[in-house]
């Protein structure tokens, strides 16, 4: 492809990449913090709301090794149209869910068919979700070496935004109808699915497309077994998988706690996911950088999860009178700490490879965190209601002193840089 042209691809390109990314965040983060307001009036089990909030993560786990070597095969364009589309059908069929009124027209016998059709909704939108997994292959396919990581930043500014732009969109709506933030990323599903299918080019040209790999290869449990197999970083590895099994876990049920403790509105829990994109942003845009010179990984990630396990006391502490005060500042705390957490531990892991395993490492923590997101959210919702409210952040407490140990055993070795095997 002539410079000239590929100049001329790059505008229409790059934003339709960018509203592609935004758009898979603002799916999730407009809707998350209000998912126990909008399953009011058909459950109030936090068991059903773990298990919903963890079926995207499954689900996008399942299916992330195949939207990957379809777009190696077919190109981009039309992986990216497919997803984008599933997550349209997903997101209507939820927020039509949820503004219908079952009770006028199903007997009661028929009323579990609303919450079929949300996990439905959620199982659909997650099987779409290689949307950022296949916008970030068309910014790899437009950069050269030089400027790939300057492209890659777009991937932090969209994700940046949608945390902050998501939950103050749905506190702003929420207002009005606690229907309608759903409604809202419905629509801007639409103009992304718009966008992409009349102004983005296809970018991965026939001459570089491969062949379907083998189905084993296809297995998303296949590439956790290979970074668990490694014993230079399998500890690591079972550090990270604890500590966002105990991260989301809690995090799922955070807001029925606040709605069912503390008899807050859907306008303040989602004020909440504001404070913890604000102070994400800082961290990891402004701030990472410096710390990671200053204080280096294993000291940034011991740091960061002591503030994870602060946060974690600080919340079932709280009371009806000081519940404002406790909850922002355990949130506050909370995303500085994981913050900190993220980058430094995957770079602690990162560092024990060899330069050629590090692809299929990135690959395989991505599915590790749904994994664990899936793990977390089902089990929290189930101490919730069997153990009490309070019970999933004890329970991540414990499970992050765990994380401590393994982390610190593993600071200590010494780094070997070892290839991933098939």
């Amino acid at each position: 492809m002539k410079l000239a042209q590929v100049q001329r691809l790059k505008i229409p390109t790059l934003l339709s990449a960018f509203i592609t990314l935004l758009n898979d965040r603002l799916g999730e983060t407009i809707v998350f913090p209000l998912l126990p307001f909008l399953l009011d009036r058909f459950t109030s089990s936090g068991s059903t709301l773990g298990l919903l909030a963890g079926t995207y993560a499954i689900s996008q786990f399942a299916v992330s090794p195949l939207i990957g070597a379809l777009s190696d095969r077919f190109g981009r364009k039309p992986v990216i149209i497919s997803c984008v589309a599933g997550s349209v059908i997903g997101l209507f069929l939820f927020a039509l869910t949820v503004s219908l009124e079952w009770s006028k027209f199903l007997p009661g016998w028929a009323l579990t068919f609303p919450l079929i059709c949300l996990f439905l909704a959620r199982i659909i939108d997650g099987l779409s979700g290689g949307t950022a997994a296949t916008a970030t292959a068309v910014l790899a396919d437009i950069s050269t070496p030089k400027n790939r990581a300057k492209t890659f930043g777009l991937i932090g500014v969209a994700f940046g935004l949608g945390f902050l732009l998501g939950p103050g969109l749905g506190t702003t709506l929420a207002k009005f109808s606690v229907t309608l933030p759903v409604w809202a990323a419905t629509g801007f599903a639409i103009a992304n699915l718009a966008l992409v299918i009349w102004i983005l080019p296809e970018t991965h040209q026939p001459e570089k497309r491969t062949n379907l790999p083998r189905k084993r290869e296809l297995n998303p449990f296949t590439q956790l077994k290979r970074v668990f197999t490694n014993p230079s970083i399998k500890p690591l590895c079972i550090a990270f998988f604890l500590f966002f099994m105990a991260f989301n876990g809690f995090t799922a049920v955070l807001v029925l706690y606040l709605k069912q403790a503390f008899y807050w509105t859907p306008e303040m829990a989602s004020l909440t996911f504001v404070v913890v994109g604000l102070v994400a942003m800082i961290v990891q845009g402004a701030l990472i950088g410096i710390l990671v010179n200053k204080f280096g990984e294993k000291k940034l990630t011991l740091s960061g999860i002591g503030f994870v396990i602060v946060g974690c006391i600080l919340l079932p502490l709280a009371t009806q009178e000081n519940s404002t005060q406790i909850v922002f500042t355990a949130v506050s705390i909370l995303a500085l700490g994981t913050g900190l957490v993220t980058p430094s531990l995957r770079a602690l892991i990162s560092r024990r490879l060899s330069a050629a395993g590090q692809g299929t490492l990135l690959g395989s923590l991505q599915g590790l965190q749904s994994l664990a997101t899936f793990t977390g959210a089902s089990i929290a919702g189930l101490t919730y209601d069997i153990l009490g409210y309070r019970s999933p952040f004890y329970g991540a407490t414990i499970l992050l002193m765990i994380v401590i140990g393994l982390v610190s055993g593993q600071v200590l070795a010494p780094e070997k840089h070892q290839p991933i095997h098939d």
